[in-house]
């Protein structure tokens, strides 16, 4: 039982530290609402045109690959440290090949399909 105290202590001091923080920020911090300061602003360029905009299906499976990948890495480093072990040695080094094999089969379909072009 004492270690739910423990973890109902550290999540009460989280809330109190969040709130004591939002408290402070509106009894401090300077509060002079502006016409320039209530417009939108990115990236140092001021808003023109109306707020709607398409974009190309191409750049999300940019970042589907790259999701895909990134997710290999992932999974890639842990298992560089389990493949030492003597007990799963063998067994991951299996596993980690399927697991990569469905990834290059990824790859090489996405290849197929002319997504790694940059033209």
């Amino acid at each position: 039982m004492s270690g739910y105290v423990v973890v109902a202590a550290v999540l009460g001091a989280g809330l109190l530290l969040v709130t004591a923080a939002m408290i402070a920020r509106r009894l401090f911090a300077p509060h002079v609402p502006h016409e320039a300061k209530l417009t939108t602003y990115e990236s140092g360029v001021n808003p023109v045109g109306e707020g709607w905009a398409q974009t190309k299906v191409r750049y999300f499976v940019f970042s589907f690959l790259y999701v895909v990948f990134a997710v290999d890495a992932i999974y890639l480093f842990p298992w560089a440290h389990v493949l030492r072990s003597p007990d799963l040695g063998v067994a991951s080094l299996v596993e980690m090949a399927i697991f990569i094999g469905v990834i290059v089969l990824g790859l090489a379909h996405a290849a197929r399909r002319g997504l790694l072009r940059w033209v």
